[in-house]
């Protein structure tokens, strides 16, 4: 397969995975049962001084959240344009960061999001290693 249309199918699959995890940002509160419920009022509700501002641990849960979200739709991007104008550098990069990310979300999160990153860095490091066909249309 042409390390274009691999990096496309990589693009395509963080672009799915920037999608979910948005929908996930955007409804983290909604608890599904009492003890959650509990906790996230916890998170939301304890405030602390935190260099010179009120926060809570509910702000930063937001807050990574919503960066991730930017995160994950620049990795598209640049997976995208990296299909047109390869860059064999970045290319590697990206793919090593992908699998990273993926073994993170696999033993931090659940394995359905940990796929999409996996499934995106395997299809970008397979476009580096076909990296001589990276240049023809």
């Amino acid at each position: 397969m042409k390390a274009k249309i691999l990096l496309r199918i990589a693009a395509v699959v963080m672009l799915l995975h920037t999608i979910g995890h948005t929908m996930g940002a955007l409804t983290w509160k909604d608890a599904p049962n009492a003890a959650v419920k509990q906790v996230i009022e916890g998170m939301l509700h304890n405030r602390f001084n935190f260099m010179g501002r009120s926060a809570s641990i509910g702000d930063f849960y937001m807050g990574y959240g919503y960066s991730m979200i930017g995160v994950l739709l620049l990795i598209s991007i640049l997976l995208w344009l990296l299909s047109a104008k390869p860059n064999g550098g970045i290319i590697l990069a990206l793919g090593f960061f992908l699998v990273f990310l993926g073994i993170i979300e696999f033993i931090y999160f659940f394995p359905f999001a940990a796929a999409f990153s996996l499934l995106a860095g395997i299809a970008t490091l397979f476009a580096m290693v076909s990296k001589f066909d990276l240049i023809e249309d």
